[in-house]
């Protein structure tokens, strides 16, 4: 493995490269994480925007666990060529996660 650090995309901005550059190992972990829902979320075709106007956007799923917190978000993982849903949320400085089932192609 090499010592030397990775060379950021050209078109990286010089003070994203400064700031990310600045974080912990785990805050660049949370901060991929983050990046790669925030992609796959646009790539959907669902501008962040648009959907903050929705009502039903603040309310809970129906089948919330009673062990994960109000606070969790579903976010999608892909595991060998396959894609899964999973509550996440945050205690203190790590992040948590658990299964809730597989993403169904047709949707």
């Amino acid at each position: 493995m090499s010592h030397k650090p990775p060379t950021p995309p050209a078109d990286l901005s010089t003070e994203m490269v400064d700031k990310l550059n600045s974080y912990s190992p785990e805050q660049l972990r949370y901060v991929a994480h983050y990046a790669e829902a925030l992609a796959s979320h646009k790539a959907r075709g669902v501008d962040v925007d648009e959907e903050s106007g929705d009502d039903e956007s603040d309310e809970q799923p129906d089948d919330f666990p009673d062990d994960v917190p109000t606070k969790a978000t579903i976010t999608i993982k892909e595991i060998n060529d396959n894609r899964y849903y999973y509550w996440q949320w945050r205690t203190g400085s790590s992040v948590k996660s658990k299964y809730k089932g597989p993403v169904d192609p047709d949707e």
